[in-house]
This record gives structure tokens, C-alpha cells and sequence, in this order.
């Protein structure tokens, strides 16, 4: 999965008051699109032109490899050194030349970048935030403390015998996924996998069993694998405004995802190979 980056590691402790140098690594983004050669982002000492004051301390890889966050705010600004091109994330993970870490990397980038964006005001009092130099915390001289968000959501493999439910999305992603969705407030994670193979499917489930979970920083989600067994009929009655496909298939049936990036996959291609 995109968060299996073995043998690199990446440290997400927050480091108050670390300063950049020149083999700095910069993730500079314009929006959801990041700048990038190849599959390497640019080092400081790449970017004369930048404002070292608007850089933001995000996370090392490895022992040495510390990464800092570029908001870019005009299009004006841009610079972007010989070879270089801002490329779209959500194209990036489709590019096929990244490394599987590089991905990640961005993907959590943008999850921070966003958090930093969404929250430059507070929702309690309106007035203007600032960093907390002792964690990763945004706070208001109201007294109002903002953390990074992170929202939890399913992915389900639901299994009939030697099938399993396979669908895809009414819009967005076209490749084979499973049953997901958001947790809502009040619930827990299995009530959510439950509630939500009956709404987009009509089915009922049981033997409802924790698989694996994996962060997904490009829309804030941890992502939490459950399988389940189907629990009476298996006609599937399908939410046409969430899905466009939902149908059991064998495992020799199942089609892969082009990448081995997401946990769907993984739990698939498991089901699929015969060791769950």
C-alpha cells in the first residue's frame, strides 16, 4: 500500500523551531498540484527565488531528508527551476514514474498544506490563528486549539463463499473497489461498514472482522479494512447515486487496480489469491 515505503521511513514528529538548508527538500504547491522533475521534488538551494519565511517544517524521511511545505499563494511566484513542472497529485499516483514514497509523501503534503489552509481563521471566534510552537497545533488567543484532521472511513470486502462484492463508483475512480464510506458521529467503525454495504447494496452482513488500515492524506481519511460474510440473500439492490457497478464476482473474476497504492486493492488482491 502507499504507506508501505520500506526501506525508507518517514518521521512525523513535529520539530519546533527547525530551519531549512540547502538540501532542504521543498514541497511546493500550487493548489493541488506539487512541483516535481521526474520523481524528485526540488531541494532549497533550487529556489533562490523563495521565501524562506513561508516555509513550514512537515516531516523527515530517513535520517536526513527533511521536507518543508511551500504554500504557493500567486501565480506570480512561480519560478519553477529548468525540468521542473507542477503536476496534479491525483495524477501524480497515475504517472507511473514516481516513487511509491515520493507518492506518499505528497499525498501527506497536501493533507497538512489543507489543514494549514482551512484553519488560517478560527471557526470559534473568527480572528486570525497561529502556530503552536511546542506541537502540531494550530491555536486562537481565544483559547481555541485545532488539530489535524483526520476523518475515519470504511472499505469493506464482502464475502459470499468463494465471491466477493466488487463495485465501482458512480463518478471519480473507475477501476474495481469495494463497499466504503465515512463513520458517522455516534457510531462505530463496524456499525459504519454495516450501515453501509445496506445502503449501497441492500445487503445484510455478519462476522464483521478488522483487516488492516492505511492513511489516505489526499482526503484526510484513515482508512479502516474490515471483511465481512453476506448475512441471508444476495440480491443486491444498488444506490445508482453512489455506485454505477455492484456484483459479485469469483476470484478468478476480480480485477486488480492498475497499482498496488490503496488497502482496496490489497483486500482484493487477497480475496483473489485465496488467503482470506
Amino acid at each position: 500500500m502507499i504507506q508501505d515505503i520500506f526501506p525508507h521511513i518517514m518521521h512525523n514528529s513535529f520539530k519546533p523551531g527547525l530551519s531549512p538548508d540547502a538540501d532542504s527538500i521543498v514541497i511546493a504547491l500550487n493548489g493541488n498540484d506539487v512541483l516535481i522533475k521526474g520523481d524528485l521534488f526540488p531541494k532549497l538551494s533550487d529556489l533562490p527565488w523563495l521565501d524562506r519565511g513561508r516555509l513550514t517544517y512537515l516531516f523527515g524521511v530517513d535520517d536526513e531528508n527533511r521536507y518543508f511545505l511551500y504554500d504557493v499563494e500567486t501565480p506570480d511566484e512561480i519560478k519553477a527551476p529548468e525540468g521542473y513542472e507542477f503536476v496534479n497529485i491525483r495524477k501524480l499516483r497515475s504517472s507511473g514514474f514516481p516513487k511509491k514514497y515520493r507518492v506518499f509523501v505528497a499525498f501527506t503534503a497536501l493533507q497538512l498544506a489543507n489543514w494549514y489552509r482551512n484553519n488560517r481563521f478560527c471557526g470559534r471566534c473568527g480572528k486570525m490563528t497561529f502556530l503552536d510552537d511546542k506541537e502540531r497545533a494550530i491555536r486562537c488567543e481565544c483559547g481555541n486549539i485545532i488539530y489535524p484532521r483526520i476523518v475515519p472511513a470504511v472499505i469493506v470486502g464482502v464475502t459470499n463463499g468463494d465471491k466477493l462484492l466488487v463495485t465501482k463508483y458512480a463518478r471519480g475512480f473507475a477501476h474495481y473497489a469495494l463497499v466504503a464510506g465515512f463513520t458517522e458521529i455516534g457510531e462505530t467503525l463496524e456499525e459504519t461498514a454495516a450501515r453501509e454495504v445496506m445502503e449501497e447494496t441492500g445487503l445484510k452482513v455478519k462476522n464483521i472482522r478488522y483487516y488492516k488500515s492505511q492513511p489516505w492524506g489526499i482526503v484526510d481519511d484513515l482508512l479502516v479494512g474490515y471483511f465481512c460474510d453476506l448475512d441471508g440473500s444476495d440480491a443486491i439492490t444498488m444506490d445508482s447515486s453512489e455506485l454505477k457497478v455492484a456484483e459479485w464476482r469469483s476470484r478468478d473474476e476480480i480485477e486488480l487496480q492498475p497499482d498496488d497504492y490503496s488497502l482496496t486493492n490489497e483486500m482484493m488482491k487477497m480475496f483473489k489469491e485465496g488467503r482470506i
